[in-house]
């Protein structure tokens, strides 16, 4: 790999005073980039798998963004309590012990920041600074309705039998049409962006009957090309490869040619360079061919993930970071209104949607779709979308397994008031009638408040403040930092939905009246709730 050279480490100290900005930079050696937590001071941000840990105060972490987005998105920025942020373009490692803040393995400038003393304000400041809203955003009905993912029920084998039976089964039981996606394998092999005729005898009667049952459609897709391939061949005779330097440091990337061979789940592929733009545009001619050519709607980009760019073998055209491989991958969405990411690297503000990586069918993966989602919204991203209702992770819906009824509509009630749902396993497949009711009335009660929904979008996409926040954002300082199950649509809606087996429940009321079920609750108060299976907790702030 062409290594990124690192510079001394710069600290960039922000002062806020007043209204006005003073800004002061000194260097520091890496021995010195230790600095102390204030008293009661949390800390959001890094890598958004990891959310669930988080606030991050007086415990140990650590965690070194080098080549690593954990499995999804993760940004170089640190978020306190206490208005202060800390952020570079490029990643670094951080650390909390005996109650410092230790950053070190950096490799460009990293800025120290203070807008006030709230976890609002280091948000919005930092948010106006690195990653300002573009205002744009992806195909609204992304959230006007759930999305459809076809990977648990299909797996490895889509085909246009059962996508269209698919579909039929999603408006015989009575949920409305929204974006359908065919996951991985519609293809022949990785970089043959055509249908295989023998899965897909007509893909364009199929997506005009998709489309005219009211869905619209996304492919899988990944930056991987098969190699022994078509393309493999033409990529390769055209250097649109990433390249391998066969153990020879300081490779130049004109003096050798052998693609490189990249391990993955999927077994071993080569990868598109997607630093030479020749290579961006090769795939942007593929997919817009499909557009064009069946009336693909749009594409789930996978696969980006910063480990697959970490071989010390890699040579690309332009020497950048793993991270930065993975934040090209991102741009290509860019081109497209309907998309998806599971690994993504910055992007804040930007008409990107991001999911959360696949969970495991259990009630403890269901505790983190809030603070996970928590740790996406305070990362910049608009367009947030939790994991696969019920659990993403396709193991745990093979045969043998035991599905409860009672998670998978816990599950789809914590999604419902989040800016996106989306199903994989079928529910009419795995629930019985009273589950499957349950189910459904979650995707009411979501439509429901889809014009708050999407005003609460709408205000974020231009302003760039989270649709989804944590208690502390907009209560600071009153000691719900460390709330998990319970957050704030917008300012106007409090969320609790249930994420234990049990239907009991505590809520937490800020200072202020809440209204639920005709009462008014007068806060600050603890309050106990027994939740019905079809009901979901949630409260209208009284101004």
């Amino acid at each position: 790999m062409n290594k990124f050279i690192s510079c001394q480490l710069v600290f960039c100290f922000v002062l806020t005073l007043g209204t006005g900005i003073n800004t002061r930079s000194q260097d520091y050696k890496a021995s010195d980039t230790s600095f102390s937590l204030l008293h009661g001071e949390s800390w959001w941000g890094g890598p958004v798998n990891k959310g669930d840990k988080m606030p991050i105060g007086n415990q140990s972490f650590s965690f070194d963004l080098y080549g690593n987005n954990d499995g999804n998105q993760s940004v170089p920025l640190l978020l306190s309590n206490k208005g202060r942020y800390i952020w570079s373009d490029y990643p670094f490692r951080f650390s909390f012990r005996n109650d410092s803040i230790i950053i070190d393995n950096t490799i460009g400038i990293v800025k120290v920041g203070q807008k006030g003393s709230t976890l609002k304000e280091a948000y919005l400041d930092a948010s106006r600074q690195f990653f300002p809203p573009s205002g744009i955003w992806p195909d609204s009905l992304l959230v006007t309705a759930p999305q459809y993912n076809l990977w648990i029920e299909l797996m490895y084998n889509p085909n246009q039998k059962d996508v269209l039976d698919y579909a039929r089964q999603v408006l015989s039981n009575g949920l409305p049409a929204g974006v359908l996606m065919i996951d991985d394998n519609w293809s022949n092999y990785y970089g043959h962006f055509n249908f295989n005729k023998e899965k897909f005898s007509d893909p364009k009667s199929l997506i005009d009957q998709l489309h005219g049952m009211g869905f619209k459609v996304m492919l899988w897709i990944c930056p991987f090309i098969s190699s022994d391939s078509e393309p493999f061949r033409e990529l390769s005779s055209r250097k649109l490869l990433l390249l391998d330097n066969e153990g020879i440091k300081n490779a130049n990337w004109q003096d050798i040619s052998k693609p490189l061979l990249i391990q993955w789940w999927n077994g071993y592929s080569t990868c598109l360079d997607l630093t030479n733009p020749e290579a961006g545009k090769w795939l942007q001619d593929k997919l817009d061919f499909l557009q064009k050519e069946y009336g693909v709607d749009g594409f789930k980009l996978d696969a980006g993930d910063m480990e697959y760019y970490a071989s010390s073998n890699l040579v690309s055209y332009k020497s950048v970071t793993p991270n930065d491989h993975c934040g090209l991958w991102g741009k290509i969405g860019l081109h497209y209104s309907l998309n998806e990411y599971r690994a993504a690297w910055k992007m804040g503000g930007q008409p990107l949607v991001q999911r959360l990586r696949d969970k495991e069918h259990t009630w403890d993966d269901l505790n983190k779709l809030i603070p996970n989602t928590i740790a996406q919204q305070l990362s910049g991203y608009t367009f947030t979308c939790p994991d696969m209702i019920g659990g993403g992770e396709y193991t745990t819906f093979l045969p043998g397994h035991t599905i409860d009824q009672k998670l998978v509509v816990r599950s789809a009630q914590c999604s419902a008031l989040m800016p996106m749902m989306q199903f994989s396993a079928a529910p009419w497949r795995v629930l019985d009638s009273a589950h499957l009711s349950a189910t459904k009335r979650a995707v009411e009660i979501r439509l429901q408040h889809l014009p708050y929904i999407m005003q609460v979008l709408r205000q974020s996409a231009r302003s760039g403040e989270p649709v989804l926040r944590p208690m502390e954002y907009d209560f600071p300082n009153q000691g719900y930092e460390n709330i998990h199950d319970q957050f704030m649509l917008g300012e106007k809606l409090m969320v609790a939905p249930v994420v234990s087996s049990s239907d009991n429940r505590q809520v937490q009321f800020p200072l202020g009246k809440w209204k639920y079920d005709n009462n008014i609750i007068t806060g600050p108060v603890i309050k106990s709730y027994t939740v019905p299976l079809e009901e979901l907790l949630i409260f209208e702030r009284v101004r």
